[in-house]
C-alpha cells in the first residue's frame, strides 16, 4: 500500500512534472501570454525593488528618478523578454541556451555565476522578508521573533519551489496571489500619493551625487538579474503564447511601478533607503501591519524563482541530479547565508550582476537572433561530445565585463572597488578612468562591445537548412 508521502509525491509529478533541462513536450506546455505577463508582472514587483527604487533619490530628485525608472525599465526589459522569447521557442532553461554559444564547458561557467547570484538574492529574499514579517509581528502581537520568522519564509518558498511554475502560476499567482498583490499595492499607491506634498516633492531638486546613468544602469539591473531565469520558465509556454510581449509588458509595468513607488515612499514618508525603514514607512502611510504581510506574498515567489533555477543551474552541470532534492538543499543554504547577511554590500551586488549578465546578454543576442536566426539545432544544446569551450564567445563576454568595468561612473561601486578599478585602467593600462567620465553609465557599452564583438568572431558552424529547423514558437 502506498504511504501517504507516496500518494503526495504522485499527485504532485502528475500536477506539476518536473523536467530538469530536457526540452519541455508541447503538451505540457501551458502558458499563454497572459499567464506569462502575470509571472513576470508578480516577479518584478517586492520589497527590494522599493528598497532600490529608495537609492535614487533624494539625489537626482523625483522628476529624474522618475525618468531614469522609466527608461532603465524600458531598456532593461528588452533582453528579459528577448531571452524569453528564446526560451519559449527552444523549450529549454536559459542555462542550456548558452551552450550553443558558450559551449558545453563553458556554459558551466555561466552556470557557476548564475547560481552564485541566486543564493545570493534567495539569501537576500529570505533576510528581507523575515525583516519585514518582523516589523509586523512585534506592532501587532509583541512578538519579537526575528530568527522564527526567517525559518517559516525559508521553509515556504522553498516548499513553493518544489512545486515549479506551471503550479506557482496556475494555482496560487492566478487563483490568490497576484490579486493580493495588486490591491496591497494599489492602497499603498494611494496613501502615499494621497499624503506627500506632491508640489514640494516634484518641485525639488535633487541633491546630487549619483549620476543619472548611473541610476539607470541600476534600474536597468534588476530586469538583468533575471535575465538567466528567464527561459526556466518561458520554456513552458504554448508554441502560440505572445511570449515576448507578456514578459516584457508584465515586467515593465510592475517593475516601474515598485520603483517609482519606492522613491516616493522617501520622499513623501521619509522612509529610510533600507527594508525596516520601507517597511515602516508603509506601515505609517498606509495604516497597518496586515499590509506588511500581504507584500510578502509577492517577495515569496520572487524566492520562489531564485531556488528554482538555482537548482535548474545545477542541473546544467549535472543533468541527473534530482530538482527536488537540490531545491531543498539549496534553499537550506540560503537560509544558512540569511543570518549572517547584512545589506551594505547590497549596490555593490547589484553592480556586480549588471557587469556580468548584461555583456552575457550581448552575446547570446549577437549568436542567437544574427547568426543563428533564431534557432538551435538539437546536438548544440545537448550532445555531450560538443563538450568543448567556445573560446570565441568567452572573448566577448570577457571584454564586454571590462567595458562595464571602465565605464562604471563614480558612486556605482564602494570606493575600494573603484580604486582597485582605477588602479587597473590608469594606472597599469594608461587609459582614461572611468571612460567619458561615467557619461554613458556601464550598460550601453557594455552590450555594444560584446555583440560587436560576437559578430565580429563568428563561430565556425553549419547554418541551419529549413527542414532541421524545429517549428517556429
Amino acid at each position: 500500500m502506498a504511504t501517504i508521502g507516496e500518494r503526495l509525491g504522485g499527485a504532485l509529478e502528475r500536477e506539476a512534472p518536473t523536467w530538469g533541462i530536457r526540452r519541455v513536450p508541447d503538451e505540457h506546455r501551458r502558458f499563454s501570454g497572459l499567464d506569462l505577463a502575470i509571472l513576470w508582472g508578480d516577479l518584478s514587483v517586492g520589497l527590494l525593488v522599493l528598497v532600490t527604487g529608495a537609492f535614487l533619490v533624494p539625489a537626482l530628485g523625483f522628476p529624474r528618478a522618475l525618468f531614469a525608472i522609466l527608461l532603465g525599465t524600458g531598456v532593461g526589459c528588452v533582453p528579459l523578454a528577448l531571452v524569453g522569447l528564446a526560451g519559449a521557442r527552444e523549450g529549454v532553461p536559459t542555462m542550456v541556451l548558452f551552450r550553443a554559444v558558450l559551449g558545453l564547458r563553458g556554459s558551466y561557467l555561466a552556470s557557476a555565476l548564475n547560481l552564485m547570484q541566486l543564493l545570493g538574492w534567495t539569501a537576500v529574499e529570505f533576510w528581507a522578508m523575515g525583516q519585514v514579517a518582523n516589523v509586523a509581528s512585534r506592532r501587532m502581537f509583541g512578538l519579537d521573533a526575528y530568527h522564527l520568522w526567517l525559518g517559516i519564509v525559508a521553509i515556504v518558498c522553498t516548499v513553493l519551489a518544489v512545486g515549479g511554475p506551471i503550479l506557482v502560476v496556475r494555482r496560487w499567482l492566478e487563483r490568490f496571489g497576484i490579486y493580493v498583490l495588486i490591491g496591497t499595492a494599489a492602497w499603498i499607491t494611494f496613501r502615499a500619493v494621497a499624503t506627500a506634498d506632491l508640489g514640494a516633492i516634484w518641485g525639488g531638486p535633487g541633491e546630487g551625487g549619483l549620476p543619472f546613468w548611473l541610476a539607470v544602469d541600476l534600474v536597468i539591473v534588476m530586469p538583468i538579474s533575471w535575465l538567466p531565469l528567464a527561459a526556466d520558465y518561458n520554456r513552458f509556454a504554448r508554441r502560440d503564447a505572445r511570449a515576448f510581449a507578456g514578459t516584457y509588458w508584465g515586467y515593465f509595468v510592475g517593475n516601474a511601478w515598485f520603483y517609482g513607488l519606492g522613491a516616493l515612499l522617501v520622499l513623501g514618508a521619509g522612509a529610510a533607503a533600507d527594508v525596516v525603514g520601507i517597511g515602516v514607512a508603509i506601515v505609517s502611510v498606509a495604516g497597518g501591519s496586515l499590509l506588511l504581510a500581504a507584500l510578502l506574498v509577492g517577495e515569496s515567489d520572487n524566492a520562489f524563482a531564485d531556488i528554482y533555477s538555482s537548482a535548474v543551474s545545477v542541473q546544467n552541470v549535472a543533468p541527473e541530479a534530482p530538482q527536488r532534492a537540490l531545491i531543498a538543499v539549496l534553499g537550506a543554504v540560503a537560509f544558512g547565508l540569511a543570518l549572517f547577511l547584512s545589506m551594505d554590500r547590497y549596490i555593490l551586488f547589484l553592480s556586480l550582476i549588471g557587469s556580468v549578465f548584461v555583456p552575457l546578454f550581448g552575446v547570446f543576442a549577437a549568436d542567437y537572433f544574427v547568426l543563428r536566426r533564431g534557432r538551435y539545432l538539437e546536438d548544440e544544446l545537448f550532445a555531450r561530445e560538443r563538450a568543448q569551450i567556445h573560446w570565441r564567445g568567452l572573448v566577448p563576454w570577457a571584454a564586454g565585463i571590462l567595458m562595464y568595468q571602465w565605464s562604471v561612473a563614480p558612486g556605482g561601486f564602494p570606493a575600494w572597488w573603484t580604486d582597485a578599478m582605477g588602479t587597473f585602467f590608469h594606472a597599469w593600462l594608461h587609459l582614461p578612468f572611468p571612460l567619458f567620465d561615467g557619461a554613458w553609465g556601464a550598460s550601453l557599452p557594455s552590450v555594444v562591445v560584446a555583440f560587436a564583438l560576437g559578430l565580429l568572431l563568428p563561430r565556425s558552424r553549419t547554418p541551419l537548412s529549413a527542414g532541421e529547423r524545429p517549428p517556429a514558437g
